[in-house]
């Protein structure tokens, strides 16, 4: 599963898009473009309220003339199912699995994405999607983490499985502001068992504890880390970090996966290899904000506040009942 770690290495294309990340955002945080919307719901407005977003999630609510922003609150009642969506269609080559890094923002999983049929297809996806990373948002407790929400209720943390559209553009970086660029899939993660696919990651994070460091790792397959229920909700929406294109067809699963739900235990003394690891959020919780050297800031709350819906319409693969509402 591990290879041999490369801490502050290069990869261009990653490093690119940071930069990019970077130089759009200090553009944005120069004007506010119109006040955050206030949020009567609870999860929401203790959200607004937290002080402890690193400034990247700090900047303004939208962007100019932005309609369709996300994360945003799916109201399980106002989304309207729609037969004509079908499954979702996974098939990820585990062997592109290339390495794990920390962005100074995010624990991310790059994945060659020469491969033509590793990716996802169908749902409201016209063609395949290929598999580009993977990342991670979470809080710094339990009560908050998920970028999106459902019904003002917010999960620990949350998956990303960036996908761009390879058929329209001959590159990521062209699909990141292009129109039907991207497509991502959510997954919630909430308390409950250990999630074995995520134990295999955890044991990466001590070698990219820094901002830009790398590690090898392969294979990977991501399929695993999805839940066995695959309802989904579909929207049109944006990336949650800069440049905040709006160039996102969102499907979030409906169900969760589950992660250990006993936080900060550490290793455990006389129990077997697979036991010495810690559970997964108390793992992500040990990655910093900052590289070698500089003042230690611990990576949580690292989602961006919930967005607006505007005039948009959050589509479902399934129908709603009175038993499935809520749950």
């Amino acid at each position: 599963m591990l290879r041999t770690p490369v801490l502050g290495g290069s990869h261009p294309e990653s490093s690119g898009l940071s930069i990019l990340v970077k130089q759009t955002w200090g553009a944005l945080r120069s004007h506010w473009l119109r006040p955050e919307r206030s949020c009567s719901l609870g999860p929401c407005a203790e959200r607004s309220k937290n002080n402890a977003l690193h400034s990247l999630w700090k900047g303004p609510a939208s962007v100019r003339g932005g309609a369709r922003q996300s994360p945003i609150n799916i109201r399980w009642r106002d989304s309207i199912y729609d037969p004509r969506l079908k499954p979702l269609r996974v098939s990820y080559d585990a062997a592109s699995c290339l390495c794990a890094w920390n962005t100074g923002y995010l624990f991310q999983v790059e994945f060659d994405d020469s491969s033509e049929g590793s990716g996802v297809s169908g749902g409201p996806l016209e063609n395949l999607y290929r598999l580009k990373q993977f990342h991670f948002h979470w809080g710094a407790v339990n009560e908050r983490g998920s970028e999106h929400a459902v019904d003002g209720h917010v999960y620990p943390a949350e998956l990303h499985l960036v996908h761009w559209n390879a058929v329209r553009y001959p590159n990521y970086q062209e699909a990141v502001t292009g129109e039907d660029g991207l497509a991502v899939l959510g997954v919630f993660l909430q308390l409950g068992a250990r999630h074995q696919a995520l134990q295999e990651l955890v044991r990466v994070l001590p070698g990219i504890k820094h901002k830009d460091a790398r590690v090898a790792v392969g294979p990977f397959q991501p399929s695993r880390l999805l839940p066995a229920c695959r309802d989904y909700w579909t929207y049109l929406g944006s990336l949650t970090t800069p440049p905040l294109s709006e160039s996102v067809t969102w499907m979030v699963h409906r169900k969760p996966i589950e992660v250990a739900q006993d936080q900060w235990s550490g290793p455990r003394r006389g129990k077997s290899p697979d036991d010495e690891w810690p559970d997964e959020l108390d793992a992500l919780r040990t990655l910093l904000f900052t590289a070698l050297g500089e003042e230690e800031k611990t990576m949580v709350n690292n989602y961006r506040p919930l967005q607006p819906l505007m005039n948009r319409t959050v589509r479902s693969s399934f129908q709603a009942t009175e038993d499935s509402a809520g749950s």
